[in-house]
């Protein structure tokens, strides 16, 4: 028998560990795809894998810290004879590179995105016993020009859908772009994911088409900046013009957008967002904080009579939108007055979720060279406030909304639970269905909240 015959015959088996954001998702299923078709046998289970791959995240310092224990765990399975090797991809191993391989020996490679098109070649190579050297860092923005009307004149090529889906829920990621032309001093996203790329249209909507085909009835549109889809066709009305293209894909039912920046929202896209079928009035704005002088340290733009402007806009057009937002506390330089006004944007704000993050340093960001700096007791105190404040009106928020009819997409079959159309997934808040009748996951059941829970919704069908 040749050696190509032995190699076809011997299964090779890998478990894709994914970390981090909906964006990590889409690369975990993408990397899947790529390996599926080349023979590799995708289990659940890392321990029951020759190879483990763990699509880390290197946002922040939890995150990043969260990845090492995942890659220290899979490490620790080679001693039952099945795992061979523990191979890091993602934002911490494209970020950090051969630093990582330094830090972290138990990991057999650490492999960056570009190391994604021949996926399957490394894992060979690595399970074979032959090791691939970790590469050294680059700023990923330099790879395209800086305008970026200049990047639609590349000409790249339309990708190709190699995509295998990795769980069997109603609701999936949709990369619509990646990387990010923002400057915003506490973040490196747009140094290790590089310059902002939006996919085309056809792309877009040939992948929609084919999730419907895989069950999935509400797609999520995920990028580094949603809002700045387009601007490299030289349209930024070319969301505003696919949405609607999307929602005619017959199985689609629900269309979600995220992170959207404020300072970028235009009146066409929340009209869009609003009166469009299957979109859901659902906006994810980055607003990081309410003063001024804080964003502007922030490299960012707007302010607490700007951002309530906004969210009236939406209100006025759906009273039922679900706003949800993050905000960072601690900033350098950040004083009481400008944290007082940060408290007093989110009592006026009437978000239904919000995140709190307490400012930590982030390598070669320009945040970490600021003066300043705001002592991390002081930061503690000041999260635990915020995030006390939050509960409360979170609280309220959901209060509001007793009475209200729901759509509520079934997501968990046991507790009756799923999400109405203001909450998005896994970040939010969910909505449980009261009642004898039990429903599948991914039926849709429209309800009327009778009662909350925390944050959470109890409903009862109609």
């Amino acid at each position: 028998m040749s050696v190509d015959n032995l190699e076809a015959k011997e299964m090779r088996t890998v478990a894709l560990v994914t970390l981090g954001c909906a964006r990590n998702e889409v690369d975990s299923e993408e990397l899947a795809g790529r390996l599926a078709s080349d023979g590799w046998t995708l289990v659940d289970d890392p321990a029951l894998a020759q190879v483990a791959v763990i699509n880390t995240c290197g946002f922040i310092e939890s995150a990043k810290k969260d990845s090492v224990d995942a890659l220290l765990e899979a490490h620790s399975l080679k001693d039952n004879g099945t795992t061979k090797a523990v191979v890091a991809v993602g934002c911490m191993a494209e970020r950090y590179g051969k630093e990582l391989e330094e830090a972290l020996p138990e990991a057999d490679a650490i492999l960056g995105f570009d190391d994604y098109q021949d996926i399957s070649a490394r894992l060979k190579t690595i399970i074979g016993g032959g090791s691939i050297a970790a590469h050294t860092p680059k700023d990923r923005r330099t790879l395209l020009p800086i305008a970026p009307a200049d990047r639609a004149n590349l000409d790249l090529p339309a990708a190709k859908l190699n995509r295998k889906r990795l769980e069997n829920t109603p609701i999936a990621p949709l990369k619509i772009a990646s990387g990010c032309d923002r400057r915003c001093s506490f973040c490196a996203i747009p140094m290790f994911r590089g310059s902002f790329v939006s996919r085309r249209p056809t792309e877009i909507i040939e992948e929609a088409e084919w999730l419907a085909g895989q069950g999935v009835s509400e797609i999520f549109l995920v990028s580094e900046n949603t809002t700045s889809y387009g601007k490299d066709f030289r349209d930024l009305k070319v969301l505003e013009n696919m949405l609607p293209e999307l929602a005619k894909i017959p199985g689609i039912e629900r269309i979600r957008l995220s992170y959207l920046q404020p300072a970028e929202m235009r009146p066409s896209l929340i009209q869009a967002m609003t009166s469009v079928p299957k979109v859901l009035p659902y906006f994810d704005l980055s607003f990081q904080h309410a003063s001024p002088t804080v964003l502007r340290r922030m490299r960012r733009f707007g302010d607490t009579e700007s951002f309530l402007h906004l969210i009236e806009q939406i209100r006025v057009l759906a009273p039922g939108a679900g706003i949800r937002s993050n905000v960072i506390v601690g900033f350098p330089g950040e004083t009481e007055s400008e944290f007082q006004e940060l408290l007093d944007f989110i009592s006026k704000a009437r978000l239904d979720a919000i995140g709190v993050f307490g400012y930590s340093d982030e390598d070669k960001t320009e945040a970490l060279t600021l003066e300043n700096k705001v002592d991390q007791e002081i930061i503690n105190q000041r999260v635990e406030l915020l995030s006390k404040l939050v509960d409360e009106f979170l609280m309220q928020r959901a209060e509001e909304r007793i009475g209200e009819s729901v759509r509520v997409l079934i997501e968990d079959y046991d507790n009756q639970e799923g999400r109405a159309e203001h909450q998005g997934p896994e970040v939010d808040g969910s909505t449980f269905i009261k009642g004898r009748a039990k429903y599948k996951i991914g039926e849709y059941v429209d309800a009327v909240v009778t009662e909350v829970s925390g944050v959470d919704l109890i409903a009862v069908p109609v």
